[in-house]
């Protein structure tokens, strides 16, 4: 496989970890470097890692993943925006800004990297090594992820009060994105 396509491979694979980040970015009170390495990491991690246990599955499990993933990382980005949504409606809602938990980046790391899952099986079909991929995937993940936490902590700045809602309200907007996507363009 050429780097063009790895590249091109990689860039949109990061792209939910980097609006995901975004919405982290401006939800996140203070922005630490120990966080901001913290956060990237997960999401670069889910990113290596799926592809890897995707292309060891090879074909076996291809049809099972292609009918759910979707609807799986709907699922769980539709359950954290709207419990951002709900926090965000609160009184206390400035106070509570920056408390993001580990779960919910765990969570968060998963739902955004099981499309990484369906490029493994795709790999092990093509016959294609899969260290070079999952590295170049890696690494885009964590630098867009870098990225959108800092785009996202500049423009919390306008949000203020509203950060939580606004986050809410994207993280649906992306999961209803991965849904459409895999419901009317992969059929």
């Amino acid at each position: 496989m050429d780097i063009i396509t790895l590249i091109i491979i990689a860039i949109g694979l990061s792209m939910d970890s980097f609006a995901v980040s975004v919405v982290n970015g401006f939800y996140i009170n203070e922005l630490t470097l120990k966080k901001v390495v913290l956060i990237a990491a997960s999401f670069a991690l889910f990113q290596t890692l799926m592809p890897v246990l995707g292309w060891a599955a090879g074909g076996t499990i291809e049809g099972y993943i292609r009918n759910t993933d979707h609807w799986i990382a709907f699922s769980l980005l539709l359950f954290l925006g709207i419990r951002m949504i709900y926090d965000g409606d609160g009184e206390e809602n400035s106070s509570a800004l920056g408390n993001i938990k580990l779960s919910t980046i765990l969570t968060q790391s998963f739902a955004t990297s099981i499309d990484a899952l369906a490029v493994g099986l795709s790999l092990a079909v093509l016959n294609v090594q899969i260290l070079r991929p999952v590295l170049m995937i890696g690494l885009t993940t964590f630098l867009f992820s870098i990225a959108g936490l800092y785009v996202g902590k500049r423009s919390g700045k306008r949000f203020q009060r509203s950060s939580e809602i606004v986050g809410g309200i994207i993280l649906i907007l992306i999961g209803a994105k991965i849904l459409v996507e895999h419901l009317f363009m992969h059929h």
